[in-house]
């Protein structure tokens, strides 16, 4: 019904009146505070009720968080803000949420007497006021960051509702104190409250349905805090530099150059050129979208692209480091568009060994964008694939240029661990087609090993100019780890030197002797787990994985902050124009070195529980069936198993495995039946029964299946002893089938 202006009732305000109070209150304006400033009570407070209703109907008020209201377009006297900029003193937010067709407004936040401590993204409770140009923001209390709150499903036991986490490490569920509207079965996102056991949550956002499709990356999204929306000076600005003219640029319209990308690539970065030497040798041309000329220091979207840090890859979107305008337009390398490039040539020798380079900023114009299965068919002989001409003028020289380089990295002899890489296919729907590990093809690793080259060449040539660096730093592992891999390696009777000097080859020679044997898995996950994790920095400590004593990240500047200073530093260094690092970007290396690996370990979390979460999904309907695992983890309280081929780990708890006591032994990696030797141990393959898949949370749970004590078709393995078997296959680095291009 529409609202009556005038007096509806005796002792009942107007809805003048209202708007009135909740424009001028210094508190959240809700039905209790309206129900009191204006005495109401009894059978009043049932048509306070039907009246709110009717004037949120017609758009006069909105909620604000804490159920209280304000008027429609305008910003609460009392509310939630986020901090969108800090500068130079100035901090300026925005209501965290709005409903309006407008955009949000921007507030100025004043605090009183000290210098502001806030920073990028904080979120405050804040008393707002109108104040000569505009509105300003007095904060009350600092709340939870986004990545602070608790993500999960609301459960109804009774009367009371508890928040169901869905983290798979976090067991305990949550009373709720505040629905905020929410319902049992909504995806939310909770602040808590209180102190442990006293613990309880007030809902904060809804965000949904979480088993809708597409709804297991937006978990992802909420619980690890990735920015996922743009602000519009970020995408005003990419339309902006979209515009810009390329310049003056060495042309390289003329070259046969091509992308080779999967098939389902959202950006395009790098192109590849090879052609032979009269010596024998290669010229190679490793080109890379001129991200640099777009992207300037200090600007808004300079600002986003650090605060993000990288770009992160879900099954069903991409959280993009930069707006589309950018990282799917203007710097994206599609055929037959001219594209500006800062271009890496390189003089490949015949046995492989970089000769010499240099970088220029040019101007290219892709002749085909391809897949890495359509590339490979071509060069197998599969005609119609690719053009012709293409192949002819394109790939045969690359690949033959590649040959130079597979052998000098054979020589190089860097770490040789192949680990699948899981990939998600959805309908159109977002529904789930299948799991399955990516296939891995000579193309992948062609593509691969320019883009390492080129890599190499940019960490030279930054040392060469004194220049600069942001290395990609793998150091080699410590001797704690080596300790705990020597004890582990004792158990398959395999003999491992603490005193030698270990390089990449050292665990390769393990694998070759390990050959074929059952066990291999089982090593190989023991040696990765011994590597230290890879991480940027200005320091050369050299990338041990590879074999390298220098290495950098420049072919990815779409998705990688790094890359792109990167590129600022040869901007510099070379003096190609705009676009160069400053000094006091080159002064604070150290710190953005630890900023963006910390951002890059939050990536690759979130897309590894976000597989996880489709891989439960995909699982469900297979509850109660027997499955093909491997153990992936031993602790003392149980098992974790993997599915083979698909991934996803699951819990078998040590006090179901059989009547007697298993006990840890934490060399082997194994849990041990005291009376029967029956022996649990990583690596090892079984059948178990699935006995939960959990989507929301990932979470899978196995049993053995009834009457196998021994645990499916392996069963006890009493005989550690690998055999020192031939080894099969080539080197091919620490690869992940499929894996991004220049990822180590």
């Amino acid at each position: 019904m529409p609202v009556n202006k005038s007096r509806p009732a005796k002792g009942l305000p107007t809805a003048k009146q209202i708007l009135e109070f909740i424009e001028q209150s210094g508190q959240p304006a809700g039905k209790r505070e309206i129900a009191r400033a204006f005495s109401l009570s009894g059978h009043e407070k049932i048509m306070l009720k039907a009246l709110l209703k009717d004037m949120a109907d017609e758009g006069l008020i909105d909620s604000a968080p804490g159920r209280a209201f304000h008027k429609t377009g305008g910003v609460p006297r009392v509310t939630v803000l986020r901090v969108v900029s800090v500068e130079d003193g100035q901090v300026l937010a925005i209501p965290e949420q709005w409903h309006a067709e407008t955009p949000p407004p921007r507030l100025r936040v004043i605090e009183k007497g000290r210098k502001s401590s806030l920073a990028l993204n904080d979120r405050i409770l804040a008393r707002t006021e109108e104040a000569g140009r505009g509105l300003v923001a007095h904060p009350m209390k600092l709340l939870a960051k986004s990545a602070e709150l608790l993500l999960g499903v609301i459960k109804q036991e009774g009367s009371r509702h508890y928040l169901s986490p869905v983290d798979k490490r976090e067991r305990r569920e949550i009373m709720i104190s505040d629905l905020n509207n929410a319902q049992p079965g909504d995806l939310v996102l909770a602040e808590p409250s209180g102190r442990p056991p006293r613990v309880t949550a007030r809902v904060d956002a809804i965000l949904g349905d979480p088993f809708a499709p597409r709804s297991f990356s937006l978990i992802a999204i909420h619980k690890h805090g990735l920015r996922d929306t743009f602000g519009e000076d970020v995408i005003a600005e990419a339309e902006q530099v979209a515009k810009l003219d390329l310049g003056q640029r060495e042309d390289l319209t003329h070259l046969p150059i091509v992308a080779i990308d999967p098939a389902d690539a959202r950006d395009h970065d790098d192109a590849i050129w090879a052609s032979p030497r009269d010596d024998g040798g290669w010229d190679a041309i490793v080109a890379i979208a001129d991200v640099s000329f777009y992207v300037r220091e200090g600007s808004a979207l300079d600002k986003e692209a650090k605060a993000r840090g990288n770009s992160v890859y879900f099954p069903d979107r991409v959280v993009p480091m930069l707006p589309e305008e950018l990282s799917a337009d203007i710097c994206s390398l599609k055929a037959g568009k001219d594209r500006a490039a800062l271009a890496c040539h390189m003089v490949v020798g015949k046995d492989g060994a970089l000769l010499s380079w240099r970088f220029t900023r040019a101007k290219i114009r892709v002749v085909a964008n391809i897949a890495y299965e359509d590339a490979q068919g071509a060069i197998d002989g599969t005609a119609g694939l690719v053009d012709a001409e293409i192949v002819e003028g394109a790939l045969k020289p690359l690949w033959a240029c590649w040959a130079a380089l597979f052998a000098a990295r054979e020589k190089r002899q860097p770490l040789d661990l192949d680990l699948p890489e899981r990939r998600v296919m959805l309908d159109e729907k977002g529904r789930i087609l299948s799991v399955a590990p990516r296939e891995r093809l000579d193309a992948h690793r062609l593509v691969e090993d320019y883009m390492i080259a080129a890599n190499v060449a940019a960490a030279k040539a930054l040392e060469a100019k004194k220049a600069p660096v942001m290395y990609r730093i793998h150091e080699g592992p410590g001797r704690e780890k080596l300790v705990a891999l020597k004890d582990y390696l004792a158990t398959f009777e395999i003999e491992f030197a603490l005193g030698q000097v270990v390089r990449p080859q050292t665990f390769n020679h393990i694998l070759e002797r390990v050959g074929d044997h059952d066990a291999r898995p089982e090593i190989m996950e023991q040696v990765l787990r011994t590597q230290m994790q890879a991480r940027y920095g200005p320091q050369n400590l050299g990338h041990f994985g590879l074999a390298l004593g220098s290495y950098a990240h420049f072919t990815s500047p779409i998705r990688r902050y790094a890359d792109l200073v990167v590129h600022r530093s040869l901007v510099r260094s070379y003096r190609l124009g705009e676009g160069a690092m400053s000094d006091g970007a080159a002064a604070g290396m150290e710190t953005l070195g630890e900023h963006i690996s910390m951002l890059e370990r939050r990536a690759m979390e979130a897309e590894r529980e976000t597989i996880d979460r489709y891989v439960a999904a995909f699982l469900s309907d297979r509850v109660g069936q027997l499955l093909a695992c491997r153990i992936s983890g031993v602790q003392p309280f149980g098992f974790f198993a993997t599915v083979e081929g698909l991934g996803g780990d699951g819990l078998v708890p040590a006090a179901i495995l059989g009547n007697e006591y298993f006990r840890y032994d934490e060399a082997a990696k194994a849990l041990v039946g005291d009376d029967t030797g029956e022996t649990f141990r990583q690596g090892q393959k079984l059948e178990l029964k699935l006995v939960e898949a959990n989507p929301v949370s990932g979470a899978l749970r196995f049993e053995l299946p009834q009457g196998k004590f021994g645990g499916g078709g392996t069963g006890p393995r009493k005989d550690r002893t690998a055999p020192r078997g031939p080894r099969r296959g080539r080197p091919a680095n620490i690869r992940h089938q499929g894996g991004r291009k220049g990822g180590r």
